[in-house]
C-alpha cells in the first residue's frame, strides 16, 4: 500500500506578484524623469496600470535595441556615476585637506612624483616617475609613451605612477607634479574637463578611486628633478626601464 505524501501547493499569483513588482521597481530605477512623468499621463489618459504605461514608455525609447538592452545600459551607467562619486567625494577630501593643512601629513609612509615630456611638442613622448614607500622601497619608472603633446605625456606619466601605486598596494600616497593643467583637469568637475583629455582623466580618476586618501600637489619644475630626469633619460633610449630597490641602512 503505498501513502502519498503531502505536498505544499505553491501560491502563483502570490509569487508573480512578487516577481513583477520587483521587475516594475527594475522599470523604476532605469526610467529618467521625463520618461516617469510621460508614463503617468500615459496611465491616466488609457487607464492603465503605471507599471504597463512605464514599461510602454520605455520599450518605445529602447527601440529595435529591446528593453533588456536598455535596462543594462542604463545599469552600467549608473555604476560609472556612483564610481565618478566616489572619485569626487576623495579628490574633495583630498583638496579639502590640502586647503586646510598644506603638504600632506608628515606620517605619510608614500610619497611620489611624475614628470612627462613631448620632443618636439606634440611628438614623441617620455614619462618619469618615481614612487617612495616604507622602509625605504623607492619604485622609478622610466619609459617611451607613444605620440603626443606634453599634456597627454604628462597624463601618461600620472596613469604609470598611479599604476605603479596600486600595484604595490600604496596607502595615501602623497602625489606631486609641476603639471599644472594635469592637476586641474583630474580634481575639476566633469563639464569642465579639457574634451581632448578625457580619457586619460577617466582612467586616472579610476586609480585614484583605489588609493584613498591620496593626494596630488602641484609643485614647481625646480622640485621635480628625479621624475624630470627619469622622463629625459627615456628620451635618450628606446628600452622602457622599471627599477625597484630598497635603500640600505648601510
Amino acid at each position: 500500500m503505498s501513502v502519498a505524501k503531502a505536498t505544499t501547493p505553491v501560491n502563483t499569483e502570490k509569487s508573480g506578484y512578487a516577481a513583477a513588482m520587483i521587475e516594475y521597481d527594475e522599470l523604476v530605477l532605469a526610467a529618467s524623469k521625463g520618461e516617469r512623468a510621460a508614463s503617468r499621463k500615459l496611465a491616466e489618459r488609457q487607464g492603465i496600470p503605471e507599471s504597463e504605461a512605464l514599461r510602454a514608455t520605455l520599450l518605445l525609447r529602447a527601440g529595435a535595441a529591446g528593453l533588456a538592452h536598455l535596462l543594462a545600459e542604463r545599469a552600467a551607467r549608473r555604476q560609472r556615476d556612483a564610481q565618478a562619486a566616489d572619485v569626487r567625494r576623495a579628490l574633495a577630501s583630498a583638496a579639502q585637506a590640502r586647503r586646510a593643512g598644506g603638504a600632506a601629513p608628515s606620517g605619510s609612509a608614500w610619497r611620489a612624483w611624475f614628470d612627462g615630456s613631448a620632443h618636439p611638442n606634440p611628438g614623441r613622448c617620455t614619462l618619469g616617475a618615481v614612487l617612495e614607500g616604507p622602509d625605504g622601497l623607492q619604485v622609478e619608472l622610466s619609459r617611451a609613451a607613444g605620440y603626443g603633446n606634453s599634456s597627454e605625456a604628462e597624463y601618461a606619466a600620472l596613469v604609470a605612477l598611479l599604476e605603479a601605486a596600486v600595484e604595490h598596494g600604496a596607502c595615501a600616497p602623497a602625489i606631486h607634479g609641476d603639471s599644472q593643467v594635469v592637476i586641474d583637469d583630474v580634481e575639476a568637475p566633469d563639464c569642465a574637463s579639457a574634451p581632448s583629455l578625457r580619457a586619460w582623466r577617466a582612467r586616472a580618476r579610476a586609480l585614484l578611486a583605489r588609493l584613498p586618501g591620496a593626494t596630488l600637489r602641484w609643485i614647481p619644475r625646480h622640485r621635480n628633478g628625479r621624475a624630470d630626469a627619469l622622463s629625459q633619460r627615456a628620451a635618450q633610449q628606446a628600452i622602457p626601464m622599471e627599477t625597484m630597490h630598497e635603500r640600505s641602512d648601510d
